[in-house]
């Protein structure tokens, strides 16, 4: 099966956007609070898959949440706080870019957390996510797979792509050489962590617009029926002519080059 063309993504993607925007207007109206992790190797696609289901959104509603790498004072709290803070309010869609899932992968990996430190998250993520279900959140977790030519591939794109470079860090760098302690990582993170009240989902990324489609289908399909027909608004013609905006001090640019 050969990559999904730009033109035929599209044309898949638009239905789906209609479907999603009916999930944000069904949240706002039943007071729903959805919550989705996007994980997975450095160059998987987390950052276009977020954008892909957010992208027609009301950003109010729809929030995205990357953190930075903790402070001094967020390393000496309880590991999960400050995710807290981030999690969704009655109507509001958080999407995480990286979760509290670091602690199971980067930071094994890289040594950024002892083994006693993960051993621990392990055990208490579980209990952390049952409290999330429980209190009624909606909780999808997705795991992004890539393959690492795949992975190799779209790290040198980022390296030589100017616009691209900011995505590549020495982390990632460094990270290149352990893709096989990162997928054991990942299915000790599994093992420990699936459930059938929490489950993963892993999704394909090797194409990463065939795997944006998968993975907004398979969130819109657990989701209740969301369908509510938008409210009704009067939009009576105007009483006169319509007005022509003006300006004085901004003039249009004639040109790219300032000609």
């Amino acid at each position: 099966m050969g990559k999904l063309k730009s033109k035929e993504y599209e044309r898949l993607l638009e239905p789906l956007e209609e479907e999603l925007v009916a999930m944000a207007r069904w949240a706002q109206a039943s007071g729903a609070r959805i919550l989705v992790l996007f994980e997975g190797r450095d160059t998987a696609g987390k950052g276009g898959a977020i954008r892909a289901v957010s992208e027609r959104l009301n950003p109010r509603q729809c929030r995205v949440v990357a953190l930075s790498k903790p402070t001094e004072r967020e390393m000496t709290q309880w590991y999960f706080q400050r995710y807290v803070a981030h999690l969704p309010a009655a109507g509001e869609i958080v999407l995480f870019d990286r979760s509290w899932y670091n602690r199971a992968g980067v930071e094994k990996v890289m040594g950024y957390a002892t083994a006693g430190q993960v051993d621990q998250f392990l055990d208490e993520a579980p209990a952390f996510e049952k409290m999330l279900v429980h209190d009624g959140i909606l909780l999808f977790k997705y795991w992004l797979t890539t393959d690492q030519a795949q992975q190799e591939e779209r790290l040198a794109e980022r390296l030589n792509d100017p616009l691209k470079r900011w995505k590549l860090s020495p982390v990632d760098l460094a990270a290149r050489g352990k893709y096989a302690a990162y997928t054991e990582a990942r299915d000790t993170m599994l093992k420990a962590t699936h459930s059938k009240l929490s489950p993963w989902t892993l999704v394909n990324f090797n194409d990463q617009k065939r795997g944006r489609l998968t993975l907004i289908r398979d969130l819109l399909d657990r989701l209740p029926e969301t369908h509510i027909d938008p409210e009704p608004l009067d939009f009576p013609p105007l009483n006169g002519a319509a007005l022509t905006e003006t300006y004085a001090v901004l003039k249009p640019i004639k040109d790219f080059t300032g000609k």
